[in-house]
């Protein structure tokens, strides 16, 4: 572990002058600022090549993927059409706090260490020391997690079949690993097309389900709300068998389960934290981003989940079948649906929109996962040899770490894709949970921060709506979550699914108190807390891109309209 920490929080001082007063805050010399909190050199730095139209999508194929497609079906089941909506609906709004909260931080200082380096700054070194490897955890797992699931997924065609599964690891992992190798411009182009053909996919889904409702199917059937009325719903209930005669607990309970549900198929939304360090002019595209994202998450997700419920009853059988399959085509309750009304054809077109859901989750999992070991390494938390960038401002000795981590799907030899899925989850939905919470603290502590040092909210970039409230109710409500997440793993005892539900919490604390005892750190006073190293610079590297745009001269209308997506 003393590997991993190359130097002592309270870093030596660098002399950099202010441009102006206004910037000054009252608890620092105007002469001196942390070095820590300054980016590395050109050379050593990652380049700032993604703008607003690919950050939006990236960010919005890195969250939706398997959770919303594959195990929507498992939530529909347990809390029924009006849980599944309710719970989605609930978790949304906290994934939207979350959102704002590091909105505001990312758009005042857009640095390249992540939100971790937030942490570190605002809260505690200890807390960004145990959040920066909690997060690159998080996505040492979720990577193969999707590979694992894209492996599933070509398995549902008899071509993908007759090639044997660790053939079809390689392809993919090789895949992934040589588009992120090709610089950020390319992973960010690329990445913007994929997210494209999963928008246009969900969107599809979306209206072939409103399509069946409203009786366009072969059986001519308008179906309404029929499977919101008894005995489909409006609620499940989850656990009948192990808690008899109290239902109202067991619906509770199905309700409950969602929120779960919901909290892994949200997860992902926060990477726009990660690509900041890459954004051009982030001033004004980490909030145009932030907005898009929140409207096309609202609609995919609670829109998806309530076309789920009006198609798909809960106590059809073959709804649990899906559940019990492996992660493709036949596991999704939109082909549950498309067969309950005789259509045939479409279930080939969804295993092939989600092939590229996972694909596309998985590129942009090995991207942010590169990133925040780089992050990790610039603040001196990981050995210096991440630090390294290719010419195309790759940190490759970071990537090819994250890419080694994705042989992890090999476990699936065995055991059944199922199960390996079921554990990644696990893990996956509570690192994420973590990050979370440690977001919306730091964002507490920085509020605070900045009304203890005489500064207005009013004169940030962006300032988040619903607050201070929204973090505190986004805090508590993901902590509730979490603490109660694997509350069926009691129900009864199952060891495998207790340790994968719990592990990352002990590991967090862990994390934490080895960083705080060995260097003696404290929490930070709100007065002295750090709000102007390094803006300097980054105000002036983002005046720099805007004097180089307007040098270009105006764009074409088709270029503005393109980049308007």
């Amino acid at each position: 572990m003393s590997a991993l920490v190359e130097k002592h929080p309270d870093v030596e001082k660098s002399s950099i002058s202010r441009s102006s007063a206004d910037e000054i805050s009252p608890a620092y010399d105007p002469h001196n600022v942390d070095a820590t909190f300054v980016d590395p050199p050109k050379e050593e730095t990652l380049h700032r090549g993604l703008n607003a139209r690919q950050i939006s999508m990236i960010s919005l194929g890195g969250a939706v993927g398997t959770g919303l497609i594959i195990r929507s079906g498992t939530a529909l089941v347990r809390g029924g059409p009006l849980g599944i909506f309710l719970g989605y609906s609930f978790v949304g709004f906290i994934c939207y706090m979350v959102m704002c909260a590091l909105g505001e931080m990312c758009a005042y200082i857009p640095h390249k260490r992540g939100f971790a380096g937030y942490a570190t700054r605002f809260v505690d070194p200890a807390v960004g020391f145990a959040l920066g490897y909690n997060y690159l955890m998080k996505y040492l797992i979720v990577t193969p997690n999707n590979i694992n699931a894209a492996g599933a997924v070509i398995q549902y065609w008899e071509g993908g079949r007759a090639v044997h599964i660790g053939v079809w690891m390689i392809i993919f992992i090789a895949f992934i690993f040589f588009i992120n190798l090709l610089g950020v411009r390319v992973f960010g182009e690329l990445e913007f097309w994929f997210s494209s053909l999963k928008v246009l996919a969900l969107i599809g889904l979306l209206l072939m389900g409103i399509i069946i409702d409203l009786g366009g199917n072969p059986k001519h059937d308008r179906l309404g709300f029929r499977y919101w009325q008894h005995p489909h719903g409006p609620m499940g209930e989850y656990l009948q068998a192990q808690i008899p005669n109290k239902p109202s607990l067991t619906i509770f309970l199905g309700w409950w389960s969602t929120l779960v549900n919901a909290l892994f198929a949200y997860i992902g939304t926060e990477l726009i934290g990660v690509t900041v360090g890459e954004a051009q002019n982030p001033r004004k595209n980490i909030p145009i981003a932030i907005r898009r994202t929140f409207w096309r998450i609202l609609v995919f997700y609670i829109g998806g989940v309530l076309v789920i419920g009006m198609i798909v009853p809960r106590t059809d059988p073959s709804l649990f079948v899906a559940n019990k399959s492996k992660t493709g085509a036949a596991a999704s309750p939109f082909v549950v649906a498309t067969t309950l009304v005789g259509i045939k054809v479409l279930n080939h077109v969804i295993n092939g929109a989600i092939l590229i859901f996972v694909l596309s989750a998985a590129n942009s999992d090995l991207y942010i996962g590169s990133r925040t070991l780089y992050g990790l390494a610039v603040e001196g938390n990981a050995p210096k040899f991440f630090r390294r960038v290719n010419r195309f401002g790759v940190p490759w000795p970071a990537l090819i770490l994250c890419t080694a981590f994705c042989f992890l799907v090999y476990l699936n030899v065995s055991s059944s894709s199922q199960k390996v899925f079921g554990w990644f989850v696990n893990l996956v939905s509570t690192f994420g949970a973590i990050t979370w919470i440690c977001i919306v603290w730091t964002h507490i502590r920085f509020m605070g921060a900045l009304k203890r040092q005489g500064m207005s909210r009013d004169d940030l970039p962006y300032k988040a709506p619903f607050q201070p409230w929204g973090s505190w109710f986004a805090l508590i409500a993901t902590s509730l979550i979490t603490l109660f997440k694997g509350f069926d793993t009691f129900i009864p005892f199952k060891t495998d699914t207790f340790v994968t539900a719990y592990i990352a919490l002990p590991t967090f604390v862990v994390l934490f108190l080895y960083y705080r005892i060995r260097f003696r750190t404290k929490l930070i006073p709100l007065d002295r807390v750090d709000l102007i190293s390094g803006k300097r610079e980054i105000d002036e590297e983002e005046k720099n891109f805007v004097e180089e745009q307007e040098a270009l001269g105006p764009q074409p209308w088709w270029k503005r309209a393109f980049n308007s997506l």
